[in-house]
């Protein structure tokens, strides 16, 4: 990281740290820096465009009458009670300004409210850490990568909860080079959380094409070729305000975020590259609240006719989801747990329908330890858009399913010893020729089946009853053996997993309105 942005986030996760002692968790803290450094880059903005001509300014707030000297110069002026009661009344006026979401401002300030009850620590952080920093001119190394840390750190923050939305930096960025992103691509992630997947492939594409790139290329990704989707607001408004301090869309323009239930409607626009890595949990509920007052979960399906199965799995709706979104020579790829493989019923029809009419070229099998959901096994899966198939009798589209190992003997935690690039560079390179050739077909067909990888035959796993795809683990040699997990590292995974089950029952107890005992919620 460079420096500069390092003493960036050190200054604000202290912060960050003071505010605890308020009751104010890092990711609301993460949320409010959001609103504050949004409207000190609206100032810098108004400050800037006074050089220019009325049409070509593009004010970011509101210029009516009513809206003169507000925004942060009204904050930067006041003080205790006063400047407590003008944040508040000011987010929930943003709010309203532009509550059908048209704009990136609307998107940010959806149902904003003011978290810092505190007015001297709210003064603190408008005027000796925002005021202080130039953002709107600051580098997107800085501001961008300072913002990204900060969401980093808040998701090993277990008691947030952020660890839900966090997909590792390390992992995102090998499947983007493997995936080369080109300016001519439009880059969806459908459950995007806090938007790392949007920011990676852009980041590629400026590093890769950046010479090369036209205005107009460029402006593609601001105008919506790039974007995503997120149930959650809080959530959503984070992504947002990451992308725009990378330098991704605009104040006043569209947002490139869209607030919603990915999985309810088939989609509006299809996308040449899907990154994504859908939230972890089978089922997908809702909670009803009855006449009586009582509460319950149920169970939701999806109904919709460009689904091959009607199922309540999350996941398994995820994957249906993402294939209808591919354009023609479309590409994705998705991190998916090992239920997914082999889980029955509707799941091996599913399983068979994205063999038969997709190419599922390429799996990852990734080891246990690099999420923080504690427990999870997972995967990445490859596949390309094919043609329609002209009748069941077609072969399937996937050839080949090829199957790289990095579970086996590979034991990861999040701090003690963490997934870094070296540990993807084999797979890289043996399997997508990451620096050595220029387009995946060439490196398809240069690989070679031993050690970590092999190839399956797709028309027999299509035609098998269970279409299990719980294949291409390794057994492990005396090595790996050695390396068995030590009591340290058994330890944090049982540590682990129980608070992660104690924060599902948290948010089980919080849907249900019931109050959780002392010991688990401080616990939790």
């Amino acid at each position: 990281m460079n420096p500069e942005a390092r003493r960036l986030v050190d200054r604000l996760w202290n912060y960050c740290n003071v505010l605890r002692d308020d009751g104010v968790s890092s990711l609301e803290y993460l949320e409010q820096l959001s609103f504050l450094v949004f409207l000190k880059m609206a100032a810098e903005k108004e400050i800037a465009d006074k050089e220019l001509s009325n049409e070509q300014r593009r004010p970011v707030l509101p210029e009516t009458e009513d809206w003169q000297g507000r925004g942060w110069p009204e904050l930067l002026e006041l003080s205790g009670q006063q400047l407590e009661e003008s944040y508040t009344q000011l987010l929930a006026d943003l709010g309203k300004e532009d509550e059908g979401r048209r704009s990136t401002l609307g998107l940010i300030f959806y149902r904003a409210r003011n978290r810092i009850q505190n007015a001297a620590n709210l003064r603190r952080l408008i005027v000796d850490l925002i005021e202080k920093e130039d953002w709107l001119q600051s580098s997107k190394d800085i501001k961008g990568d300072a913002y990204e840390a900060l969401i980093a750190r808040s998701a090993q923050d277990t008691k947030a909860g952020a660890g839900q939305y966090f997909t590792p930096r390390v992992l995102i960025e090998s499947i983007v080079r493997c995936m080369r992103p080109t300016p001519e691509d439009t880059i969806t992630d459908p459950a995007c959380g806090t938007g790392g997947f949007l920011l990676a492939a852009h980041s590629h594409m400026v590093d890769t094409y950046g010479d090369e790139m036209s205005v107009v290329e460029s402006a593609r990704f601001d105008d919506g070729a790039i974007w995503g989707t997120e149930l959650v607001p809080a959530t959503a408004r984070l992504a947002a305000m990451n992308l725009l301090l990378h330098g991704i869309g605009r104040p006043d323009g569209k947002p490139l975020i869209h607030v919603e239930d990915a999985l309810a409607k088939p989609p509006a626009k299809k996308a040449s590259l899907v990154l994504a890595n859908p939230p972890f949990g089978k089922q997908s509920s809702i909670v009803i609240t009855h006449i009586d007052g009582t509460v319950s979960r149920e169970d939701m399906s999806y109904h919709r006719k460009d689904f091959w199965e009607t199922t309540t799995n999350k996941q398994f709706n995820f994957v249906q989801h993402i294939a209808s979104l591919l354009a023609d020579n479309g590409r994705a790829a998705v991190i998916l747990p090992d239920n997914v493989l082999f889980e029955g019923g509707r799941g091996a029809t599913i399983r068979r329908e994205l063999l038969k009419r997709f190419n599922l070229h390429t799996m990852l099998r990734l080891p246990d330890g690099i999420f923080h959901a504690g427990g999870v096994k997972a995967n990445v899966l490859f596949f390309d858009a094919a043609p329609p198939r002209r009748s069941e009798d077609e072969p399937p589209h996937t050839k080949q399913l090829w199957v790289y190992d990095l579970r086996t003997g590979n034991h990861f935690t999040l701090k003690q010893k963490p997934l870094l690039p070296g540990h993807l560079e084999d797979f890289e390179k043996q399997v997508f020729g990451v620096g050595e050739c220029e387009v995946i077909a060439e490196a398809v067909a240069r690989r070679k089946d031993g050690g970590r990888l092999q190839v399956f035959d797709g028309e027999k796993l299509a035609a098998s009853k269970d279409v299990d795809l719980d294949i291409g683990l390794i057994e492990p040699d005396d090595k790996n053996a050695a390396e068995a997990k030590s009591l340290a590292e058994l330890t944090l995974a049982l540590s682990t997993d129980l608070r992660e089950a104690l924060l599902e029952l948290e948010e089980l107890a919080s849907d249900l309105d019931l109050e959780l005992p002392p010991l688990l919620r401080d616990e939790a």
